[in-house]
């Protein structure tokens, strides 16, 4: 799939109906009837919010995992206002933080994030792993390109594009060595779809597509269908996502 650039691949009118549309996801969310789920085996599952928001954003989400028979819980450090300092130091510094809430815990987690909170959960998955079962991204832009001049990361991680080592772009775009899936959504108005998609799958890697607007993901049928799904895959052998009947 040729990519691109994310800027351009933007509809503002998508983007303006951003706050309907994630309302009327809500709405439905709310009448809607969930698709009966295995129980989960309990493992561990980290959710990071997006910029300028904190574990509240999450809620649903959180209580998704929940009673899934996952103990979910978010972040726990508050508004998501982006890294500060040198990004390798601050992840690390993360990293650790998420290990000592771990450490309770017997089983790998699965860390998932929403937005920039993806970003989080794959250099967090590069880090803890083997510690970490998998990563799961939702409308995440990890995969920008050259022609952006890192505009598109520089905003996300609230700095200015000079001050975005080139390199960071290609760490971004690898993918954590554990099991990883982008959710994405062709209609997202925040976010080029294309950037939240990998270059190549694999093995351990796929992009899956749902219809929805970028603010109303953590809510959205779909995305928790894909996350009840991906949760519940057995530590062996992993198994691409094929929808649900």
């Amino acid at each position: 799939m040729k990519r691109t650039s994310a800027t351009a691949a933007l509809n503002p009118s998508l983007t303006m109906l951003e706050p309907f549309r994630a309302a009327m996801e809500y709405a439905f969310h709310q009448f809607a009837v969930a698709p009966q789920a295995a129980p989960g085996d309990g493992h561990p599952v980290v959710i990071f919010p997006g910029l300028g928001a904190d574990g509240s954003s999450v809620s649903i989400l959180r209580a998704h995992c929940q009673e899934l028979g996952y103990e979910a819980f978010d972040w726990g450090q508050g508004f998501n206002t982006g890294p500060r300092g040198k990004l390798d130091t601050w992840l690390e510094d993360l990293a650790d933080q998420i290990s000592a809430q771990l450490a309770r815990h017997s089983k790998p987690a699965t860390l998932i994030g929403w937005s920039l909170g993806g970003l989080y959960a794959r250099e967090l998955g590069k880090l803890l792993a083997p510690g970490v079962r998998q990563v799961i991204t939702i409308a995440t832009p990890f995969n920008g390109s050259a022609d952006d001049n890192a505009g598109w990361l520089s905003g996300l991680l609230g700095g200015s594009a000079a001050s975005i080592d080139p390199l960071w772009i290609e760490r971004l775009r690898l993918p954590p060595p554990i099991r990883t899936t982008s959710i994405y959504s062709r209609s997202d108005g925040v976010v080029a779809w294309e950037s939240c998609c990998h270059d190549e799958c694999s093995q351990l890697v796929q992009d899956v597509e749902v219809d929805g607007s970028h603010m109303g993901m953590g809510w959205n049928r779909e995305v928790l269908n894909i996350v009840a799904d991906r949760l519940g895959q057995p530590a062996g052998p992993w198994r691409p996502y094929i929808g649900t009947t």
